[in-house]
């Protein structure tokens, strides 16, 4: 049948490809950078440091120089100044602290110097010595602390500071020798072209000592990632699906489709991690972007298990035995939600922890309300896990005839909570799954076959030959029923009752249907009465003979109204109301 679409609808039906690529093109570029984001926001929720120790003696008996006051002519105090004066952009100041040699630009080299110890040497401020003569145990002599070496093609060469003398006081400054390989270092700066070519506003660091031409290269790598991804995740998949054509299972058929969007966000972080050594990062900044780059194989891996998920359980939906049990295709979107919820929040506190984020209160706070959730959903889980149990153990199905204690009815639904049956006075009964899997189920429509089970009582005139004849053709009747199972059937006289000669009669017929079973009852029912009849016998009817003594020889008074006297010998015959020779059973 053609399709009468609007004249628009061709052009939508073109641009919806290239819309939801752009859709995962953002989707990927918000999900890398929001990595990075969260990342540097990090800092912000760490737990504060602890306070300083009070000063302890070192193993020579004096004080660590670690836990003394900074002098303000110290190491530590003139470097501390030198960077502040630095990420401040203001390097004529930075200058002061340098060994200048005569008519050299003292702002260039500042700059230089500091980025060629971001780079090689990153400084811990922290760690120089606070004393004002520096450390005395280095070795270098009075005057003189070593920051560092710079690795070069002839070997590492120091970073040295000396103690000085200026017009502003006493100071620690860049030795000469240091100031003047100032210029070689810088050289061989990896990215010395950017840094010479690009404004000063873009070379200041920002969050996570990322340059600022950094954080903005950084979304421009992350699509081009993205780009570099997909087509490995094309390149993959396609591999793949050349195995996985030869199996007979759907499942990994899925799986594939499934992995789409996992395989290029892994594929785009391998490009990110190959990418980033060109960036020249900062020490810090490559940590922080090694711990984004770490988080992000965190999110694929777990985006991978949600996706697997959707695809098992959409072939448990497509299988024979969901499709035939109603419960189960509840249960199954049911216990997929769940399972995403717990795979989501798993990842994400794995997330959260890699990026530096304080999680064990979190992890507390999960924990209380797991163990609360629990105690105020008890009875919820119990039924659901009931549900689980009839899921899985099949008693009965929706539309089965079935006893449940006393209970006997048609099962009308199963749901997650609860299970409706329908009574025979088409009354409903709702019964929690929870108790009803610790309920004894009796399910009639599981039978193979129905049972006939009945007692023919026949009159104690019957003769031995009747009798046999009566059996002979009630047994030969049920074997020439069409229905009936020949393996058993049970034709046998059981015994002499008071007021009858008792016949058992059970069979079973072949058949599901208890209306057609009520029909071939009924008909074999009536063979037997005419057996009955042609044989000349009849069914009995329950009676009770009492015998009324005389007493003196008198007569009794009864007899006159009863009919009793000479004639019946005193005897009264009292006669119980009639009853079915034959009782059938179901």
């Amino acid at each position: 049948m053609p399709r009468n679409d609007p004249p628009e609808a061709p052009k939508r039906r073109r641009l919806w490809p290239a819309a939801r690529w752009w859709f995962r093109a953002a989707f990927a570029f918000s999900l890398v950078f929001g990595c990075v984001l969260l990342g540097a926001s990090a800092a912000e929720l760490a737990p504060p440091p602890a306070p300083s120790a009070p000063p302890t003696a070192s193993a020579e008996g004096g004080v660590d120089p670690e836990t003394l006051p900074v002098a303000p002519d110290s190491p530590q105090a003139s470097m501390r100044r030198f960077i502040e004066l630095c990420r401040a952009g203001d390097y004529a100041e930075a200058a002061r602290y340098l060994d200048l040699p005569p008519r050299a630009d003292g702002a260039v080299l500042a700059q230089k110097l500091k980025a060629v110890l971001d780079r090689h040497i990153w400084l811990d401020v922290a760690a120089l010595s606070p004393l004002p003569l520096g450390d005395a145990q280095d070795n270098l002599g009075a005057g003189v602390e070593e920051l560092g070496k710079i690795p070069t093609r002839t070997g590492p060469q120091p970073v040295r500071l000396v103690r000085r003398t200026t017009p502003d006081g006493v100071r620690w400054i860049f030795s000469r020798a240091t100031v003047d390989r100032v210029g070689e270092w810088y050289a061989r700066l990896e990215d010395r072209w950017l840094r010479d070519h690009l404004p000063p506003a873009l070379l200041r660091a920002g969050p996570r000592e990322l340059l600022w031409w950094q954080w903005l290269a950084l979304p421009v790598l992350a699509l081009a990632a993205w780009l570099v991804g997909a087509v490995l995740s094309f390149l993959l998949r396609a591999l793949l699906r050349r195995i996985i054509v030869r199996t007979d299972s759907t499942l990994d058929d899925a799986l594939l489709e499934g992995t789409r969007g996992p395989l290029t966000f892994a594929a785009a972080l391998l490009a990110i991690a190959a990418a980033l050594p060109w960036f020249g990062l900062y020490q810090p900044a490559e940590e922080f972007l090694d711990k984004v780059v770490r988080a992000g194989v965190f999110v694929a891996v777990f985006w991978f298990a949600l996706c697997a998920i959707d695809a098992v359980g959409g072939r448990l939906l497509a299988a024979p035995a969901t499709r035939d049990n109603p419960a189960a295709r509840s249960l199954v979107p049911l216990m997929g939600r769940i399972a995403k919820v717990a795979i989501v929040i798993v990842g994400a506190i794995a997330v959260l922890s890699e990026l530096g984020y304080p999680v064990a209160s979190l992890l507390a706070g999960l924990g209380i309300g797991g163990v609360a959730l629990a105690l105020a959903a008890q009875k919820t889980v119990e039924n659901l896990f009931g549900s689980v149990s009839i899921g899985i153990d099949k008693p009965f199905q929706v539309g089965d005839f079935v006893r449940v204690d006393a209970l006997l009815g048609t099962v009308e639904s199963i749901g997650l909570r609860s299970t409706r049956i329908r009574t025979l006075d088409r009354t409903l009964v709702t019964i929690p799954n929870g108790k009803l899997a610790d309920l004894q189920i009796e399910s009639y429509t599981a039978r193979d076959r129905m049972r006939l089970a009945c007692v023919l009582s026949l009159v104690h005139e019957t003769t031995p030959e009747q009798l046999r004849a009566i059996i002979e053709g009630c047994e030969r009747a049920l074997r020439a029923h069409p229905h009936i199972w020949p393996d058993d059937v049970v034709v046998r006289f059981i015994g002499v009752a008071p007021s009858s000669l008792d016949v058992e009669v059970m069979a079973w017929f072949e058949t599901r249907d208890f209306g057609e079973f009520r029909t071939m009852r009924q008909e074999m029912l009536i063979t037997f009465l005419e057996i009955v009849g042609s044989a000349g016998s009849r069914l009995a009817h329950p009676t009770q003979t009492l015998h009324l003594a005389t007493r003196d020889g008198e007569r009794p008074q009864a007899d006159a109204a009863d009919g009793g006297g000479p004639a019946n010998g005193g005897r009264r015959e009292l006669r119980q109301a009639p009853s079915a020779g034959a009782r059938p059973s179901r």
